[in-house]
């Protein structure tokens, strides 16, 4: 599981075995989870995160995005 970044108490993540999918984001805190697609930036799913705190955690993948998606294309280029 590369770890893209850390913001706060939130991991950026995606797992080795997501080549297949749309390109996307995996983030965690303590037990929440929750998935955003890159492009567009859209929520897919999330288990244990608030509403406000996902429109929180939309915004940080919208700046950080451009970082998320070298760090796929690096990682599952080959």
């Amino acid at each position: 599981m590369p770890t893209v970044m850390w913001i706060g108490p939130y991991r950026f993540f995606f797992y080795a075995g997501d080549r297949d999918e749309p390109m996307h984001i995996h983030v965690e805190r303590d037990t929440a989870l929750a998935k955003f697609w890159l492009i567009p930036v859209r929520l897919q799913h999330s288990i244990g995160f608030a509403r406000s705190e996902l429109v929180k955690i939309e915004q940080l993948v919208v700046e950080h995005r451009e970082n998320m998606i070298e760090a796929w294309n690096d990682y599952f280029a080959n």
